[in-house]
């Protein structure tokens, strides 16, 4: 942790220069320090960044007057929003920047979301709009570690309502740098996804078996954030091996539902070369807010089960089964990496037992019966007589992994002393 952390302070220097003074001033007093990124193209402000608005367009590989002149507002935005990712990126991998603070209206917003996904997991993100939270952002563009402030009252100067806002967000995003823990320890971490703790229970029975053998477990819920999250670290090579075993947000993708984690779901790890240990946890179900209406394919097929407020299931069709199948077949025969799927023929989570709100034979014999045609021989199959609740589904996938520790494609554990 540094004594005194470095914000890169983005925002619109021609139209916003009283705010990012101010909120210079904000970081300064908290503790931190500014560097100021103008993404603005109408010319110059009362502040004078750190790095120009020229040096971000020379970052998207174009100049200025190209931008301004690029076709209107949208166009000239996204190069800005290009080559201000690239240079944010640049700038923490040479470790000049600790944390992110952006501000901006829906203009800046859809700007500083794509900075903000430039910047690895766990970097403090904090985004000051004034379309905080709104139903404008769609879940994928999210990410998953973001703060949001609404900017209330400041779209247009300084007054006593945005002030606030503005020092709040400043202190936010120094305080989360102070309080930044690095990461520690020699275990290499496994990465593991689930539905909650009572649809799928795997990880009560596996999490001991792996920390016995050196190492440390970390488990995602898989409601569209955390996937997002998983995804990330997968991508980024953080993880010695992942049981991927909960695919309910490809699912839910794959349907049009908003608690998504994106396209490219399951595909982090197989891009990376990572090896994984995949399953079909929760595939039987599409998600949508209980709030809200079922995605329009399956407006009129009857809840399955709220399980909440929130989130609401339905159950999705045969033909819909088989497309999933086929989905994680093709997905998997892209991996880079060793690559496993554990079948469990008796059910797929919790709910889908018999008398469960989610039983269904005939939608499991079609996953069951399709998964394996699904597969590329690159990928092997270990089919069980088994529930993916039950120990025997933990004790296949601890095998595979010894396997793969033996063979030398999995990093072995570290039994660290006390």
């Amino acid at each position: 942790m540094k004594p005194t952390p470095t914000i890169l302070l983005i925002g619109t220097v021609d139209t916003k220069s009283d705010e990012i003074g101010y909120l210079r001033g904000c970081i300064e007093r908290s503790g931190g320090r500014a560097l100021v990124m103008d993404v603005g193209v109408l010319g110059c402000g009362a502040v004078t960044p750190d790095l120009p608005n020229t040096e971000v367009a020379a970052a998207a590989g174009v100049t200025l007057p190209h931008i301004t002149t690029s076709g209107g507002e949208n166009t000239a935005m996204t190069l800005m929003a290009q080559g201000a990712s690239l240079l944010a990126a640049r700038l923490h991998a040479e470790g000049r920047i600790d944390g992110l603070l952006a501000l901006g209206g829906s203009m800046g917003t859809d700007l500083a979301l794509d900075v903000a996904n430039a910047l690895p997991l766990g970097v403090p993100k904090v985004v000051l709009s004034t379309i905080a939270y709104s139903h404008l952002i769609p879940p994928e563009r999210i990410p998953p570690d973001l703060i949001m402030r609404l900017w209330a009252g400041g779209l247009y100067g300084l007054n006593r309502l945005c002030r606030t806002a503005l020092a709040q967000a400043a202190g936010a995003t120094v305080g989360a740098c102070l309080a930044d823990v690095e990461p520690h320890g020699k275990r290499p971490v496994i990465g593991m996804t689930s539905l909650g703790s009572s649809a799928l229970t795997y990880m009560k029975l596996l999490k001991g078996p792996i920390e016995e053998r050196g190492y440390e477990l970390a488990v995602f819920h898989t409601t569209g954030m955390g996937g997002r999250a998983f995804e990330d670290l997968a991508a980024r090579g953080f993880f010695a091996a992942v049981m991927d075993f909960s695919l309910q947000e490809l699912v839910n993708a794959m349907n049009g539902s908003c608690v998504s984690s994106g396209p490219d779901r399951l595909r982090g790890a197989g891009r990376a070369g990572t090896p994984q240990i995949v399953a079909p946890g929760a595939t039987d179900m599409v998600d949508y807010p209980t709030w809200s209406t079922p995605p329009a394919a399956y407006a009129g097929r009857p809840v399955a089960h709220t399980h909440n407020r929130l989130i609401a299931s339905l159950c999705i069709d045969v033909p819909m089964r088989r497309a999933v199948a086929h989905e994680i077949g093709q997905r998997l025969a892209e991996a880079k990496g060793p690559t496993a799927l554990l079948l469990p023929r008796q059910g797929i989570e919790g709910w889908d037992r018999e008398g469960g709100p989610l039983h269904d034979p005939e939608g499991l014999a079609a996953l069951v019966e399709e998964l394996p045609r699904a597969l590329a021989p690159s990928t092997r199959l270990v089919a069980l007589d088994a529930h993916i609740n039950d120990a025997a589904f933990a004790q296949a996938a601890l095998d595979v992994l010894d396997d793969w520790v033996r063979d030398g494609l999995v990093r072995a554990g570290v039994r660290e002393s006390a």
